[in-house]
């Protein structure tokens, strides 16, 4: 169970950070509150799961998919740059979170 929380709180990373920018500051209400309730439901979930999961591992997952969902979401909803080596170093931090999970 602590890991599907996880693997939940870190696409909610990704939601807060996309809602972030669209934010503008918090300057946008709408935004704004998905930024805040994503952020504390993704902690949360986040603290849930490293009651089971080790620090560094549950750590490394979460920021992994997070970082990886919000460059994927960059790339095909705000037009960032997709060339190879970004998707190859994307690539490596999936290897990385599949790898930390593997070795858990």
């Amino acid at each position: 169970m602590a890991w599907i929380v996880l693997i939940v709180a870190g696409v909610l990373e990704t939601v807060w950070a996309v809602a972030l920018e669209g934010s503008k500051g918090f300057s946008r209400p709408l935004p704004s509150a998905v930024f805040a309730v994503a952020l504390v439901l993704s902690m949360g979930g986040l603290a849930y799961a490293m009651r089971t999961i080790p620090l560094g591992t549950g750590y490394a997952v979460w920021v992994g998919i997070g970082a990886v969902g919000t460059a994927l979401y960059g790339m095909a909803a705000l037009g960032d740059a997709m060339t190879a080596a970004r998707v190859s170093c994307l690539l490596l931090i999936v290897g990385g979170v599949v790898g930390l999970k593997a070795l858990h």
